[in-house]
């Protein structure tokens, strides 16, 4: 395995080494939600899912879980988050657990793609398409899920 792009951690970036279709999971960890995005990857869209919140981490994996069972996805893409100069912080450290935690329970290779400035972008989109805010709060972690799949495909298509 090579190390793609900056924005890529861990991820193969010789699309032989993989499958070229399925579905693809992402998720935006927070400490009070986690968004949810799906993408096809032969299409390479992604699209927000749902955001999960007031959970425990019990009732976080039991509903990724029931999303793993009912898309059948062939990898799970988590957003790393950073500081702006690429510095990690406790997020950091969080995410990445929750990705090796996701990895272990449902035996799905997992990958990190950097997520700077995914949620600014997702409120962005979500104003501009007239959701204005305090209504963005219900989809923004959704969203930000989108857009981190979303780099994820535009990414990997890149160093095909």
């Amino acid at each position: 395995m090579r190390e793609g792009a900056a924005q890529l951690k861990g991820v193969h970036t010789n699309d032989s080494e993989y499958a070229h279709a399925g579905a693809i999971l992402a998720f935006d960890f927070g400490e009070k939600r986690i968004g949810v995005a799906v993408g096809n990857l032969e299409v390479g869209l992604a699209h927000p899912l749902v955001t999960l919140s007031g959970g425990n981490r019990n009732v976080y994996f039991s509903s990724i879980a029931r999303l793993i069972e009912e898309w059948q996805p062939i990898l799970l893409v988590v957003g790393l988050p950073t500081h702006p100069d690429g510095a990690e912080h406790e997020l950091t450290r969080r995410s990445r657990r929750f990705a090796r935690r996701l990895e272990g329970r449902f035996g799905i290779r997992t990958v990190l793609v950097d997520e700077r400035y995914t949620s600014v972008g997702a409120s962005t989109s979500l104003f501009e398409a007239g959701v204005k805010g305090i209504r963005q709060k219900p989809v923004l972690d959704q969203v930000s899920a989108q857009l981190i799949l979303q780099t994820y495909f535009d990414t990997r298509h890149a160093t095909a």
